[in-house]
């Protein structure tokens, strides 16, 4: 069965522009009535989560984004990955269009990987815009999420 699940938030809205930004703050783990959690858990730092443990993960992302400056434009994520502690490669592209300051597009994404060192093995998220582009966040409910599910053994 499933040995670890564990959930991730960002607590503010944040905006982007045209060069994106990693996602480095304002990250907390789900703490909202009624989440649960199993095993130990993912740490972040930075922006940057490390696995507890090896095995083949599933990390779902998502989140709502809107456009700021009133322009037709697309919004992503993008997943980077490093297997060195060091060098991190872009993995993944989602991404969603938008095309007024009046409408919100959820934005989700996942991604599988076969993690075999916890020491070297991490992740980190993107988001980039074709313009500028709100991305939702709210400590007291899950916006802007990461999802990471231990499937089982590498």
């Amino acid at each position: 069965g499933i040995t670890m699940a564990d959930q991730w938030r960002i607590t503010s809205e944040f905006q982007v522009t045209t060069s994106g930004a990693f996602i480095t703050s304002n990250w907390e783990r789900n703490d909202s009535t009624g989440y649960g959690k199993i095993g130990t858990g993912m740490s972040e730092s930075s922006g940057v989560f490390t696995f507890p443990s090896t095995g083949i993960w599933n990390v779902i992302f998502w989140t709502t984004v809107r456009p700021t400056d009133n322009t037709t434009m697309y919004a992503g994520v993008e997943y980077y990955y490093t297997t060195d502690n060091s060098s991190y490669s872009n993995v993944a592209n989602f991404y969603g269009g938008v095309s007024t300051t009046a409408f919100f597009d959820c934005i989700s994404a996942s991604h599988i990987f076969d993690i075999s060192n916890v020491s070297t093995h991490k992740l980190k998220f993107r988001a980039t815009s074709a313009s500028t582009c709100g991305y939702s966040g709210n400590t007291s409910e899950t916006q802007l999420a990461a999802t990471f599910i231990r499937l089982g053994d590498t």
